[in-house]
């Protein structure tokens, strides 16, 4: 049976990730950031079991996971640890 992995989290991570809870509070309701807030975790956990569960990104050594039209995870894997780097916007210019 394989191990599940560890995942941690970049300071870079924790705070995009706030900062996009915060606007969905400010633009909408408490039920569209649990909504976003479930889909992290449900990737999270399956993140966990299958760590190349998303496709590698542009950038050698980070995947891309898509949790919503608008927001991805970009991580990082080492041995069986996976590191949380940034959230970013789909929609703005970036390297991911």
């Amino acid at each position: 049976m394989n191990k599940k992995a560890t995942i941690i989290w970049s300071a870079l991570a924790r705070e995009a990730y706030l900062d996009i809870l915060n606007h969905i509070l400010t633009e909408w309701t408490i039920r569209e950031a649990t909504d976003f807030d479930d889909k992290v975790e449900s990737l999270l956990a399956r993140l966990k079991t299958n760590t190349k569960l998303c496709p590698k990104s542009q950038i050698k050594k980070l995947r891309k996971c898509v949790i919503t039209l608008q927001t991805s995870l970009i991580y990082r894997l080492n041995d069986n640890v996976i590191e949380i780097v940034i959230f970013v916007d789909n929609r703005s210019l970036h390297n991911y």
